[in-house]
């Protein structure tokens, strides 16, 4: 019931000492925006109340934020050429929303969540870790350390290996360069002996269509006409062509 100043109590004065000292904490440690959700409230448990559906909601809304953050943290995955550090800011805004939600998840289970999110190149230091550590007393500080250390020895062991690599793609051109130009002497090699043959098959042919009586006239030694149609021969050629 409401009370007048004269009739305050000792634990009535220190209660309303005690409202006022955070009534002025709540309201110098809050924006212009804020301010305004709260001017109108008395005590510093109005603001607060104030305070608290304004940012986590009714009941109903906190549960459904709950709902969607549990749901995320459930999908969460190690994305493709995502660091480790990345990976964990991800990861723990989630569990520090829920968190402030009041919905508490155990740290072995949160180790545990991040191992198994690790993908198939990692499985080694997964199982290395799982047999070397106690996964009830690890804890994700630790985890992410080590993990940090493994991923810069991987990315070192890439780098050494990255200027082998360039120079087997050099040794391959080269190679490949190489078989062209013998795959194009090979084919001009051929093209060649193939004009040579044609061109000696058309000689012979040409040798052999000269007619077999066509030769040079043993009496005037000219050509254009055969021997057996001179005049002086005809009675050599009437005896064996009766």
């Amino acid at each position: 019931m409401p009370k007048t100043t004269k009739e305050y109590t000792d634990a009535n004065r220190k209660a309303v000492k005690k409202s006022f000292h955070a009534k002025k904490i709540l309201v110098c440690g809050i924006g212009p925006d804020e301010y305004n959700r709260i001017s109108a409230c008395d005590t510093a448990k109005d603001i607060w109340e104030a305070l608290k559906i304004a940012h986590e909601g009714t009941t109903q809304v906190k549960q459904s934020k709950i709902d969607m953050l549990t749901i995320e943290y459930e999908l969460f995955r190690l994305k493709d050429d995502e660091s480790i550090q990345d990976m964990h800011t991800r990861f723990a805004s989630i569990i520090n929303e829920l968190h402030s939600l009041g919905e508490t998840i155990p740290s072995n289970k949160l180790v545990r969540k991040i191992l198994s999110i690790l993908p198939i190149p990692w499985e080694s230091k997964v199982n290395a870790i799982t047999e070397a550590k106690d996964l009830q007393e690890l804890t994700i500080k630790e985890l992410v350390g080590n993990l940090k250390t493994y991923e810069m020895k991987r990315k070192i062991h890439s780098e050494r290996r990255e200027p082998n690599k360039e120079n087997n793609l050099v040794l391959k051109a080269d190679s490949n360069d190489s078989s062209e130009e013998d795959s194009d002497m090979t084919y001009l090699t051929k093209r060649f002996q193939k004009m040579v043959r044609r061109n000696g098959e058309m000689l012979k042919r040409g040798s052999s269509s000269k007619p077999k009586n066509y030769d040079l006239c043993h009496k005037c030694g000219k050509t254009g006409h055969f021997i057996k149609d001179r005049p002086l021969l005809k009675h050599k050629f009437s005896k064996y062509n009766p």
